[in-house]
Protein backbone atom coordinates (compact mmCIF):
# COMPACT_ATOMS: atom_id res chain seq x y z
CA UNK A 1 0.00 0.00 0.00
CA UNK A 2 1.75 3.37 -1.27
CA UNK A 3 1.36 5.42 1.90
CA UNK A 4 -0.05 9.04 1.91
CA UNK A 5 1.78 11.49 0.79
CA UNK A 6 3.71 14.24 3.70
CA UNK A 7 2.02 17.76 3.10
CA UNK A 8 5.14 20.04 3.35
CA UNK A 9 4.01 23.51 2.36
CA UNK A 10 7.10 24.93 3.83
CA UNK A 11 8.49 23.94 0.54
CA UNK A 12 7.38 26.53 -1.31
CA UNK A 13 9.07 28.70 1.36
CA UNK A 14 12.48 27.70 1.43
CA UNK A 15 14.43 30.10 -1.08
CA UNK A 16 14.10 33.43 -1.92
CA UNK A 17 13.15 32.49 -5.21
CA UNK A 18 10.56 29.98 -4.13
CA UNK A 19 9.09 32.51 -2.09
CA UNK A 20 8.97 35.13 -4.89
CA UNK A 21 7.95 32.77 -7.28
CA UNK A 22 4.80 31.77 -4.92
CA UNK A 23 3.46 35.18 -3.80
CA UNK A 24 -0.04 35.32 -4.30
CA UNK A 25 -0.12 39.54 -4.17
CA UNK A 26 2.16 41.56 -5.79
CA UNK A 27 2.41 45.58 -5.70
CA UNK A 28 3.06 47.85 -8.76
CA UNK A 29 3.79 51.95 -8.37
CA UNK A 30 1.10 52.82 -10.58
CA UNK A 31 -1.57 51.14 -8.08
CA UNK A 32 -0.20 53.83 -5.29
CA UNK A 33 -1.74 56.99 -5.32
CA UNK A 34 -0.10 60.04 -2.86
CA UNK A 35 -2.12 62.58 -0.85
CA UNK A 36 -0.87 65.69 -0.55
CA UNK A 37 -1.44 69.09 1.06
CA UNK A 38 -1.04 72.68 -0.12
CA UNK A 39 -1.46 75.50 1.64
CA UNK A 40 -2.44 79.14 0.52
CA UNK A 41 0.58 82.09 1.61
CA UNK A 42 3.85 79.90 2.22
CA UNK A 43 7.09 79.64 0.01
CA UNK A 44 8.51 76.87 1.89
CA UNK A 45 7.12 73.49 2.72
CA UNK A 46 6.11 73.61 6.68
CA UNK A 47 6.76 69.69 8.81
CA UNK A 48 3.63 68.54 10.34
CA UNK A 49 4.55 67.05 14.06
CA UNK A 50 2.02 64.35 14.02
CA UNK A 51 2.81 63.26 10.64
CA UNK A 52 6.52 62.55 9.79
CA UNK A 53 8.18 63.02 6.21
CA UNK A 54 5.09 64.67 5.04
CA UNK A 55 4.89 68.29 4.83
CA UNK A 56 2.07 71.23 4.13
CA UNK A 57 3.69 72.12 0.60
CA UNK A 58 3.61 75.15 -1.07
CA UNK A 59 3.26 75.57 -4.12
CA UNK A 60 6.54 75.56 -5.47
CA UNK A 61 7.25 72.32 -3.29
CA UNK A 62 4.34 70.85 -4.79
CA UNK A 63 5.19 70.81 -8.27
CA UNK A 64 8.64 69.32 -7.18
CA UNK A 65 6.15 66.48 -5.28
CA UNK A 66 4.21 65.91 -8.23
CA UNK A 67 7.05 65.67 -10.62
CA UNK A 68 9.01 63.09 -7.89
CA UNK A 69 5.50 61.12 -7.86
CA UNK A 70 5.44 61.10 -11.46
CA UNK A 71 9.04 59.94 -12.21
CA UNK A 72 8.24 57.25 -9.38
CA UNK A 73 5.83 55.61 -11.84
CA UNK A 74 2.87 55.71 -9.28
CA UNK A 75 -0.42 56.21 -10.28
CA UNK A 76 -1.85 59.65 -9.06
CA UNK A 77 -1.23 62.59 -6.24
CA UNK A 78 -4.78 63.52 -4.35
CA UNK A 79 -4.59 66.99 -3.61
CA UNK A 80 -5.66 68.38 -0.22
CA UNK A 81 -6.19 72.75 0.06
CA UNK A 82 -5.35 74.52 3.01
CA UNK A 83 -6.76 78.34 2.55
CA UNK A 84 -5.48 81.34 4.83
CA UNK A 85 -9.43 82.18 5.50
CA UNK A 86 -12.57 80.13 5.80
CA UNK A 87 -16.15 80.96 6.16
CA UNK A 88 -19.42 79.34 7.37
CA UNK A 89 -19.94 77.78 3.75
CA UNK A 90 -16.63 77.14 2.70
CA UNK A 91 -16.37 79.52 -0.03
CA UNK A 92 -12.73 79.53 -0.88
CA UNK A 93 -13.53 76.11 -2.03
CA UNK A 94 -14.75 76.93 -5.24
CA UNK A 95 -13.25 80.09 -5.82
CA UNK A 96 -11.07 79.88 -9.07
CA UNK A 97 -8.04 81.50 -7.30
CA UNK A 98 -8.65 79.28 -4.15
CA UNK A 99 -5.60 77.97 -3.01
CA UNK A 100 -7.05 74.59 -4.43
CA UNK A 101 -7.98 74.93 -7.46
CA UNK A 102 -4.77 77.10 -8.19
CA UNK A 103 -2.70 73.79 -7.07
CA UNK A 104 -5.07 71.63 -9.22
CA UNK A 105 -3.72 73.81 -11.92
CA UNK A 106 -0.30 73.94 -11.47
CA UNK A 107 -0.17 70.08 -10.93
CA UNK A 108 -2.01 69.68 -14.14
CA UNK A 109 0.31 71.92 -15.75
CA UNK A 110 3.28 70.08 -14.37
CA UNK A 111 2.82 66.66 -14.85
CA UNK A 112 -0.14 66.60 -17.74
CA UNK A 113 -0.60 62.25 -18.25
CA UNK A 114 2.13 61.64 -16.66
CA UNK A 115 0.31 61.04 -13.36
CA UNK A 116 -3.80 61.09 -12.38
CA UNK A 117 -4.10 64.91 -11.16
CA UNK A 118 -7.02 64.14 -8.35
CA UNK A 119 -8.76 66.62 -5.86
CA UNK A 120 -10.49 66.03 -2.59
CA UNK A 121 -14.24 67.05 -2.74
CA UNK A 122 -15.24 68.09 0.46
CA UNK A 123 -15.49 71.52 2.51
CA UNK A 124 -14.17 70.21 6.28
CA UNK A 125 -11.00 72.65 4.76
CA UNK A 126 -12.58 75.87 4.55
CA UNK A 127 -14.76 76.14 6.80
CA UNK A 128 -14.59 78.19 9.73
CA UNK A 129 -16.59 75.17 11.91
CA UNK A 130 -14.59 72.38 10.08
CA UNK A 131 -17.66 70.27 9.22
CA UNK A 132 -18.16 68.80 5.55
CA UNK A 133 -21.00 71.03 4.63
CA UNK A 134 -22.83 74.14 5.30
CA UNK A 135 -24.66 74.09 8.78
CA UNK A 136 -28.73 74.40 9.78
CA UNK A 137 -29.94 77.47 11.68
CA UNK A 138 -29.58 74.62 14.81
CA UNK A 139 -26.17 73.47 13.97
CA UNK A 140 -26.16 70.29 12.09
CA UNK A 141 -25.46 69.71 8.55
CA UNK A 142 -27.59 70.37 5.94
CA UNK A 143 -27.36 67.72 3.40
CA UNK A 144 -29.11 69.26 0.33
CA UNK A 145 -27.74 72.95 1.06
CA UNK A 146 -24.01 71.07 1.34
CA UNK A 147 -24.59 68.71 -1.74
CA UNK A 148 -25.54 72.10 -4.01
CA UNK A 149 -22.02 73.69 -2.62
CA UNK A 150 -20.25 70.03 -3.95
CA UNK A 151 -21.91 70.52 -7.36
CA UNK A 152 -20.29 74.33 -7.49
CA UNK A 153 -16.96 72.49 -6.07
CA UNK A 154 -16.94 69.68 -8.40
CA UNK A 155 -17.04 72.36 -11.45
CA UNK A 156 -14.43 74.29 -10.35
CA UNK A 157 -12.30 71.29 -9.72
CA UNK A 158 -12.93 69.80 -13.32
CA UNK A 159 -12.55 73.52 -14.65
CA UNK A 160 -9.05 73.87 -12.92
CA UNK A 161 -7.89 70.48 -14.47
CA UNK A 162 -8.75 67.62 -12.13
CA UNK A 163 -9.19 64.64 -14.21
CA UNK A 164 -10.80 62.49 -10.76
CA UNK A 165 -12.41 63.95 -8.04
CA UNK A 166 -13.19 62.20 -4.55
CA UNK A 167 -16.21 62.87 -2.75
CA UNK A 168 -15.59 62.20 0.99
CA UNK A 169 -18.32 64.37 2.44
CA UNK A 170 -20.32 61.54 2.73
CA UNK A 171 -24.01 63.36 2.14
CA UNK A 172 -26.24 61.23 0.84
CA UNK A 173 -27.41 61.57 -2.88
CA UNK A 174 -23.80 63.51 -3.66
CA UNK A 175 -22.75 61.52 -6.62
CA UNK A 176 -25.62 62.02 -8.49
CA UNK A 177 -25.89 65.62 -7.36
CA UNK A 178 -21.63 65.98 -8.78
CA UNK A 179 -22.03 63.24 -11.88
CA UNK A 180 -25.18 65.32 -13.01
CA UNK A 181 -23.02 68.78 -12.23
CA UNK A 182 -19.41 67.68 -14.12
CA UNK A 183 -21.79 66.33 -17.03
CA UNK A 184 -24.01 69.76 -17.54
CA UNK A 185 -20.66 71.77 -17.74
CA UNK A 186 -19.64 69.61 -20.39
CA UNK A 187 -17.24 67.31 -18.23
CA UNK A 188 -18.14 64.06 -18.68
CA UNK A 189 -14.74 63.11 -19.04
CA UNK A 190 -14.39 63.79 -15.19
CA UNK A 191 -14.49 60.52 -13.41
CA UNK A 192 -16.15 60.23 -9.28
CA UNK A 193 -14.42 58.85 -6.93
CA UNK A 194 -17.24 58.20 -4.31
CA UNK A 195 -15.66 57.86 -0.68
CA UNK A 196 -18.25 55.03 0.21
CA UNK A 197 -17.63 53.57 3.21
CA UNK A 198 -16.19 56.62 5.17
CA UNK A 199 -16.08 55.72 8.84
CA UNK A 200 -16.22 58.04 11.94
CA UNK A 201 -12.33 57.07 12.70
CA UNK A 202 -9.73 57.99 15.64
CA UNK A 203 -7.11 57.40 12.99
CA UNK A 204 -7.96 60.88 11.25
CA UNK A 205 -6.40 62.71 13.80
CA UNK A 206 -2.98 63.96 12.20
CA UNK A 207 -4.71 64.70 8.80
CA UNK A 208 -6.62 67.11 10.78
CA UNK A 209 -3.62 68.45 12.23
CA UNK A 210 -2.30 68.51 8.82
CA UNK A 211 -5.29 70.96 7.13
CA UNK A 212 -5.64 73.28 10.62
CA UNK A 213 -8.75 71.37 11.19
CA UNK A 214 -11.18 73.92 13.00
CA UNK A 215 -13.91 71.01 13.90
CA UNK A 216 -15.34 71.01 17.32
CA UNK A 217 -17.12 67.91 18.43
CA UNK A 218 -17.30 64.68 16.10
CA UNK A 219 -18.66 63.57 12.30
CA UNK A 220 -20.88 60.72 13.55
CA UNK A 221 -23.95 62.01 12.47
CA UNK A 222 -22.65 61.24 8.43
CA UNK A 223 -19.90 59.46 8.48
CA UNK A 224 -20.55 55.83 9.35
CA UNK A 225 -20.05 54.17 12.90
CA UNK A 226 -17.26 51.78 13.13
CA UNK A 227 -19.07 48.90 14.55
CA UNK A 228 -21.17 48.61 11.32
CA UNK A 229 -20.37 46.06 8.39
CA UNK A 230 -23.07 45.81 6.22
CA UNK A 231 -23.37 49.47 6.43
CA UNK A 232 -20.41 50.05 4.10
CA UNK A 233 -21.64 47.61 1.38
CA UNK A 234 -24.84 49.39 1.27
CA UNK A 235 -23.55 52.66 1.09
CA UNK A 236 -20.98 51.26 -1.37
CA UNK A 237 -23.84 49.82 -3.67
CA UNK A 238 -26.14 53.35 -3.32
CA UNK A 239 -23.43 55.11 -4.74
CA UNK A 240 -23.04 52.57 -7.51
CA UNK A 241 -26.54 53.15 -8.20
CA UNK A 242 -25.92 56.87 -8.67
CA UNK A 243 -23.06 56.34 -11.75
CA UNK A 244 -19.90 56.18 -9.44
CA UNK A 245 -16.93 55.46 -11.60
CA UNK A 246 -14.41 54.55 -8.32
CA UNK A 247 -15.66 53.37 -4.75
CA UNK A 248 -13.35 53.91 -1.49
CA UNK A 249 -12.98 52.30 1.55
CA UNK A 250 -11.73 54.62 4.46
CA UNK A 251 -9.64 53.88 6.64
CA UNK A 252 -7.97 50.69 5.21
CA UNK A 253 -6.04 49.03 7.77
CA UNK A 254 -8.71 48.63 10.11
CA UNK A 255 -11.76 47.75 7.66
CA UNK A 256 -10.20 44.86 5.42
CA UNK A 257 -13.70 43.17 6.20
CA UNK A 258 -15.17 46.08 4.74
CA UNK A 259 -13.02 46.33 1.80
CA UNK A 260 -12.96 42.20 1.24
CA UNK A 261 -17.19 42.89 1.08
CA UNK A 262 -17.34 46.15 -0.94
CA UNK A 263 -14.53 44.24 -4.04
CA UNK A 264 -16.50 40.80 -4.02
CA UNK A 265 -19.50 43.05 -5.45
CA UNK A 266 -17.91 45.62 -6.98
CA UNK A 267 -18.23 46.17 -10.87
CA UNK A 268 -15.72 49.33 -11.04
CA UNK A 269 -12.60 50.16 -9.18
CA UNK A 270 -12.30 49.72 -5.41
CA UNK A 271 -9.64 52.09 -3.65
CA UNK A 272 -8.51 52.26 0.07
CA UNK A 273 -7.16 55.39 2.01
CA UNK A 274 -4.41 54.56 4.22
CA UNK A 275 -4.89 57.25 6.73
CA UNK A 276 -3.19 59.17 8.66
CA UNK A 277 -3.26 57.73 11.79
CA UNK A 278 -2.41 54.09 10.22
CA UNK A 279 1.12 55.95 8.65
CA UNK A 280 1.62 58.10 12.23
CA UNK A 281 1.77 54.73 14.17
CA UNK A 282 3.85 53.23 11.79
CA UNK A 283 6.76 55.95 12.12
CA UNK A 284 5.98 56.27 15.55
CA UNK A 285 6.74 52.74 16.10
CA UNK A 286 9.98 52.68 14.16
CA UNK A 287 11.43 55.85 15.32
CA UNK A 288 11.28 54.12 18.73
CA UNK A 289 12.64 50.88 17.68
CA UNK A 290 9.83 48.82 18.11
CA UNK A 291 9.41 47.70 14.81
CA UNK A 292 11.32 48.26 11.09
CA UNK A 293 9.84 50.41 9.44
CA UNK A 294 10.44 49.29 6.07
CA UNK A 295 8.87 45.76 6.39
CA UNK A 296 5.71 47.11 8.23
CA UNK A 297 5.15 49.73 5.44
CA UNK A 298 5.54 47.19 2.79
CA UNK A 299 3.34 44.50 5.09
CA UNK A 300 0.35 47.47 5.42
CA UNK A 301 -0.12 47.98 2.24
CA UNK A 302 0.22 44.44 1.10
CA UNK A 303 -2.46 43.90 3.23
CA UNK A 304 -4.91 46.36 1.80
CA UNK A 305 -3.99 44.87 -1.99
CA UNK A 306 -4.66 41.29 -0.76
CA UNK A 307 -8.23 42.05 0.64
CA UNK A 308 -9.01 43.54 -2.34
CA UNK A 309 -7.85 47.01 -3.68
CA UNK A 310 -7.22 47.92 -6.84
CA UNK A 311 -5.02 51.08 -5.63
CA UNK A 312 -4.02 52.44 -2.07
CA UNK A 313 -4.39 56.18 -1.49
CA UNK A 314 -0.81 56.04 0.95
CA UNK A 315 1.43 58.64 2.25
CA UNK A 316 4.55 56.02 1.73
CA UNK A 317 3.56 56.06 -2.06
CA UNK A 318 7.00 57.34 -3.50
CA UNK A 319 9.02 55.35 -0.78
CA UNK A 320 7.84 52.34 -1.38
CA UNK A 321 7.29 52.73 -5.42
CA UNK A 322 11.50 52.95 -4.99
CA UNK A 323 11.33 49.96 -3.36
CA UNK A 324 9.54 47.92 -5.65
CA UNK A 325 11.62 48.66 -8.62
Amino acid sequence: MTPAPTLRPRRLRRTPALRRLATETRLHPAELILPAFVREGIDAPRDIVSMPGTPQHSLDSLRRTANAAAEAGIGGIMLFGIPERRDAIGSAADDPNGILNVATRAVAEEVGDALVVQTDLCLDEFTDHGHCGVLDPDGGVDNDATVDRYRAMAIAQADAGSAVLGLSGMMDGQVAAVRDALDLAGHEEVAVLAYSAKYASAFYGPFRDAVESELTGDRRTYQQDPANRREGLREASIDLDEGADIVMVKPAMSYLDVLSDVASISPVPVWAYQVSGEAAMIEAAAANGWIDRRRAIEESIVSIKRAGADAILSYFAIELAGWLR
